[in-house]
């Protein structure tokens, strides 16, 4: 597998920009974020307003308006400001996660609508929220936007050193370029034009250098106050386990109506016509030996075909395999048995927990199906590791691409079924390939045990 398409769940997640693996050098990084810091300035604004309109709103409190115009000055800024998460995840590799509690149901009438405003009043997000807006005008001028603004003020040295100074100079101006005085003498003097370039171009080499850690600290920045609190981070933490757990026990639940029918309707069926047959047998064994024989091999022949199905059916529960052996090796089996003849590697010095192996590997078993039937793909890729104290998937495909995650490939149910263990799915499937998957599963692993060579 080529190792520069093995990445990290949140790698993926932090560098997928319109369906495209966005890999920056470090020189590119430091011409870029000047940039960036500007664009993140410039978009913050309708933020600032909004946080006008929210203090606005507040103003208003005592009052019936107040009242009812406050969740909706809520909703819009955080609505502006989930956007403007995702931006600075994109720009500064910062992930920043959905602070807000989940809103319940309200009733209908003056009460729901007083219970709604209390909720929003209370949340510690809605404040947190506010406060970003009142002083990010600030601390983004000392942190994204200050390489720009270096830049800009280097480059208004060149224009000083080429002919802004002498037209200073021509109409009685009197400024400073740092230590340098732009006077009447400026236009005549090259040494002090020559210095003005020296120092602007110091300014621009140092708007190029601070770059990276200017918007990296500001991502820290907009992580404090419009990340969730630690109190926050555990009640979202719940309802998320709340949530998976849920939708775990309606997967539990299919999957036991998927036995049952596949019980009734194919070795319970045969099971039921091999007693007809039996019985048949018994009653023909004196008057017509030959015909009861033909029956007879019939019915083994049945009791076959009824113990394949049933195997088939423990299999699709939990393979012998992977309980006996491990992830490790029965993903290696499973590659063995499919058409596409997957090259597998693995690195876990240990096993995972039953449960966790058993839902990687019902993943890993869909996602080559999939590959299978839509990616027009003759080389798959899946790699198995152990790091951190998460267990890595990634299977990669060099097909054509144009997976999404809402295309109905079953992606999305995988990663509900992932979920259940708190894991991640991220996905990187651009036009003309490849498509990587990448799930992150957190486990400790148990001692090794013995594998297949």
């Amino acid at each position: 597998m080529p190792e520069d398409w093995i990445q990290t769940a949140s790698d993926l997640r932090r560098t997928t920009v319109s369906g495209e693996l966005v890999k920056e050098t470090r020189l590119r990084q430091h011409v870029r974020t000047p940039w960036r810091g500007i664009k993140l300035w410039v978009l913050g604004i309708p933020a600032f307003f909004l946080g006008l309109w929210f203090i606005t709103v507040v103003s208003m409190i005592t009052s019936v308006i107040g009242v009812l115009l406050f969740p909706s000055a809520v909703t819009l800024l955080r609505d502006r400001l989930d956007a403007y998460r995702q931006l600075v995840n994109e720009y500064t590799g910062i992930a920043i996660q959905r602070p807000y509690l989940r809103e319940r149901e309200y009733e209908h009438g003056a009460s729901g609508i007083l219970k709604r405003f209390v909720d929003k009043f209370v949340e510690p997000a809605t404040w947190r929220d506010y406060l970003w807006t009142a002083a990010d005008p600030i601390v983004i001028m000392f942190t994204a936007a200050l390489p720009a603004l270096l830049i800009a003020y280097g480059l208004w040295g060149y224009l000083l050193a080429a002919f802004t100074g002498g037209l200073i100079a021509d109409h009685g101006g009197n400024e400073w370029y740092t230590w340098i005085h732009v006077d009447s003498g400026y236009a005549g003097d090259a040494g002090l034009r020559a210095a003005t370039v020296a120092v602007g171009t110091a300014f621009i080499a140092a708007g190029f250098a601070v770059g990276p850690k200017m918007l990296a600290a500001y991502g820290r920045w907009c992580r404090l106050l419009l990340g969730p609190t630690k109190k926050t981070e555990l009640a979202l933490r719940v309802d998320r386990l709340t949530e998976t757990r849920s939708e775990a026990v309606d997967a539990s639940a299919a999957e036991l109506r998927r036995i049952e029918r596949d019980l009734h309707d194919g070795a319970q069926a045969r099971l039921v016509a091999m007693g007809m047959s039996l019985g048949a047998i018994e009653h023909l064994l004196d008057k017509d030996p030959e015909k009861a024989r033909l029956l007879l091999s019939e019915t083994r022949k049945s009791s076959a075909q009824a113990l394949n199905e049933l195997r088939d059916l423990v299999r699709g529960i939990h393979p012998p395999v992977l309980a006996d052996r491990g992830l490790g090796d029965a993903v290696k089996a499973q590659a063995l048995d499919h058409p596409m003849r997957p090259e597998v590697t693995v690195e876990m010095p240990g096993r995972a927990e039953p449960p966790v192996e058993s839902a990687a590997y019902f993943a890993i078993s869909e996602i080559l199906t999939n590959a299978a039937k839509h990616s027009g793909a003759s080389n798959v890729w899946i790699d198995l590791r152990h790091e951190n104290g998460m267990l890595r998937i990634t299977v990669t495909d060099d097909g054509q691409g144009g997976a999404t995650l809402d295309g109905g490939t079953g992606l999305r149910g995988i990663e509900r079924r992932i979920g259940t263990f708190d894991g991640i799915l991220a996905l990187s499937s651009p036009v003309g390939g490849p498509t990587i998957v990448t799930m992150e599963l957190p486990c400790a692993l148990s001692s090794p045990k013995t594998s297949l060579s």
